[in-house]
């Protein structure tokens, strides 16, 4: 499997995920409230799966082959994805902080987290068309495959070191969980 498509194969599941902040969010703004469980997961996914895992694997190993292959980190695609990985960090900050604020019992606090959910969910539903449509494209075309192959290897060795094993496998569970229960699929 060429590392993009791994990457690629990612987003999906992110995608899902952002589809679901949608709709937790709609039902916050809507007075239903939510269930703080299914926050909390979320919250965990966005921290370890999309960033300590997947953006490690754009900033650790992806981003380095770009620039080895001739595509600038400063004034290019590689300087936006990374300013945009810590605008998205900074709002799942902000989601954390208002699940924090709730859990004492803190008045508005899951509307602060609604807000902040849909910064990070617009951010990240751009981001995401950027990297598949620009720059993975990019990747595509100046990484040969045999060398994609090597990212991919570094891709499981990220997963196995960051993350540990099993749990790529139980955030799935999750995005397919999530999914049944907020968007009627699966």
């Amino acid at each position: 499997m060429k590392a993009t498509e791994q990457l690629k194969a990612e987003h999906d599941g992110i995608r899902i995920i952002l589809n679901v902040l949608d709709r937790i969010s709609a039902d916050i703004k809507g007075g239903k409230g939510a269930n703080r469980e299914h926050l909390g997961q979320i919250v965990e996914f966005l921290k370890v799966f999309v960033d300590k895992c997947h953006h490690a694997k754009e900033e650790d190993v992806l981003f380095p082959a770009l620039e080895a292959a001739g595509i600038p980190r400063e004034g290019g695609p590689i300087g936006v994805m990374l300013s945009e990985h810590e605008t998205g960090r900074g709002h799942v900050r902000s989601m954390a902080e208002a699940l924090s604020a709730d859990r004492e019992g803190g008045r508005d606090a899951l509307a602060g987290f609604a807000v902040a959910a849909m910064a990070y969910r617009n951010l990240l539903d751009q981001h995401i068309d950027k990297e598949n449509n620009i720059l993975y494209v990019m990747a595509d075309d100046r990484i040969t495959e045999e060398e994609q192959e090597k990212l991919f290897l570094e891709f499981e060795k990220i997963e196995s070191d960051k993350i540990g094993a099993g749990t790529h496998e139980r955030f799935h569970a999750l995005i397919d969980d999530l999914e049944k229960i907020y968007l009627g699929r699966g």
